[in-house]
């Protein structure tokens, strides 16, 4: 059986790789373009890579979705299932093979033999429990005393979102390859934290430099993890980002054409999307835009047309996807908020709230006043993607010269080497 190590890096572009070129170049390895898929986000391009089937196929439109019958939006929702199509090692794991899936998005439930993701349970009254979601269920134990400290889910996501969640991953993920009783034949996992200094700071920021140097020292622990257990090693990356330096309200202008609609609790506006004509599911420089009725689509339609950082609104593929799809001009992207004054803000707006915000808020990533809260001023983030036309990176540890691929042919390359 082969043996595999695919690393997801979150943000890893193709000018990146060239610029800090020196850095990456410790890795030994050479870096191809890759095109990402339409739009340019995690779960779009981790289900597109899982099937080898085009973002409509496999029905996963961006990070979020919208029940067009429950009328809700459903953020960074886990279920495998979600995922339409066949995976690329069904038939190597049918053969005899084993798979591993540790910290992609909607991996429960997913045909593999290990499985690892954060999972908290959320409280009734307030705080979370912190816990991981694992198949065998003895895992997370396993890998907690291996790595020596549990996992953290502050430093996944939200202002304490760092590098030492990428630490923690890959010092599990090399654990995994370590024990022979463990370790499956093919292993998925994920390291995200150049994602946040990239959306935070910026991709001029002068903190960048140091964060690529973290991130080399922690691909340089999975490669040699991955010689030790004799795996051939494929490291790609999602997306690009680019600066942000215009922030885009969609359901503000929808609101104000009378196509989004609100309901007032003690003064703060909450969406009424059982009413609403039209709204947009943002996710960073695109957006879905569902229309209950037909008629309402071109009212809409020129509502987004107009917004000054909006590059297009094109016609949708409907269902799971919207009736209509916003796109960002470069250095542009869309932000949820209907409401003008902060007063008006749901209550969900102050916190790191990935499921009832019905879109997506790397506002997040900021304190707000006073803290615990997040912060409400989009205007703080400084970098973005979602558009395709940024080209990502891929590279084999066992090829010398990897020619530009698009991701759907990257698919098909590891379904190959499985076969």
């Amino acid at each position: 059986m082969p043996k595999i190590l695919v690393v997801q890096v979150a943000a890893l572009g193709h000018s990146l790789v060239e610029r800090f070129a020196p850095d990456f170049a410790r890795l030994g390895l050479r870096f191809g373009g890759l095109q990402p898929p339409a739009p340019a986000v995690t779960c779009t391009a981790q289900a597109v890579f899982r099937t080898g089937l085009s973002p409509e196929q496999t029905g996963i439109a961006g990070n979020g979705r919208f029940d067009r019958t429950t009328r809700k939006a459903d953020f960074w929702n886990q279920s495998a299932l979600l995922v339409r199509g066949g995976r690329v090692w069904d038939e190597f794991r049918a053969q005899g093979g084993t798979v591993g899936i540790m910290f992609w998005q909607q991996s429960l439930g997913e045909s593999a033999d290990l499985v690892l993701s954060p999972a908290p349970i959320h409280k009734h009254h307030g705080g979370m429990i912190q816990s991981l979601y694992t198949v065998p269920d003895s895992l997370e134990a396993t890998l907690t005393a291996a790595v020596g400290r549990k996992f953290n889910l502050m430093h996944y996501w939200g202002p304490l979102a760092s590098a030492k969640a990428g630490d923690w991953v890959c010092r599990a993920t090399a654990a995994v390859l370590a024990d022979a009783s463990l370790r499956p034949d093919l292993l998925l996992t994920y390291v995200p934290n150049l994602d946040y200094v990239l959306q935070k700071h910026g991709p001029d920021s002068p903190r960048l430099a140091r964060e690529v140097a973290v991130l080399v020292d922690q691909l340089g622990l999975l490669l040699n993890a991955a010689k030790a257990a004799g795996y051939t090693v494929l490291v790609w990356g999602d997306y690009a980002i680019e600066a942000a330096n215009q922030v885009v309200f969609p359901n503000r202008a929808l609101r104000e054409a009378g196509l989004f609609a609100t309901r007032t609790v003690r003064g703060m506006l909450y969406p009424d999307l059982y009413r609403s004509r039209a709204f947009a599911m943002v996710d960073h420089q695109v957006a879905e835009v569902y229309v209950p009725d037909p008629a309402d689509v071109e009212a809409a339609r020129q509502a987004l047309s107009s917004l000054p950082g909006v590059a297009s609104v094109e016609p949708g593929h409907g269902g799971e996807f919207g009736d209509l799809r916003v796109i960002a001009e470069p250095g542009a992207w869309l932000a949820y908020p209907w409401w003008d004054a902060p007063r008006e803000a749901p209550d969900y707006a102050t916190h790191v709230d990935i499921h009832n915000k019905p879109g997506y808020d790397p506002a997040e990533l900021f304190w707000g006043f006073p803290p615990p809260s997040v912060s409400q001023n989009p205007s703080r983030v400084k970098g973005t993607h979602g558009r395709p036309d940024l080209p990502a990176c891929y590279a084999w540890s066992d090829q010398p010269e990897p020619p530009a691929l698009s991701l759907v042919e990257l698919a098909a390359q590891l379904r190959t080497r499985l076969t």
